[in-house]
């Protein structure tokens, strides 16, 4: 069984409206340095999936997990364990 998901990914801008309700600023233009190949990437870039059970934010170019997204009733999750660093761009 492959780990890499089936269907066609959105890009990262799918996460602008969950992003900004979590840290009130949008986290689009921010950069995403990956935590398994060191690739950095602006949010916008990241293969986003939304068919798994949350939503998952993968690196376009390891295709490592960075970014996981779910719901718990009103309360929104974020996992950004395969981030190595998240920047803001200045003036932000």
């Amino acid at each position: 069984m492959s780990s890499q998901p089936t269907s066609a990914p959105l890009d990262g801008n799918a996460l602008a409206a969950p992003l900004f309700e979590v840290f009130g600023f949008e986290a689009t233009a921010a950069t995403a340095t990956c935590g398994a190949c060191a690739s950095v990437n602006r949010v916008a870039q990241l293969a986003v999936f939304t068919r798994a059970p949350g939503t998952v934010a993968r690196c376009p170019r390891c295709g490592g997990i960075l970014m996981v997204l779910i719901e718990r009733g009103a309360t929104a999750c974020v996992d950004l364990s395969g981030i190595a660093a998240l920047e803001q761009p200045e003036g932000a």
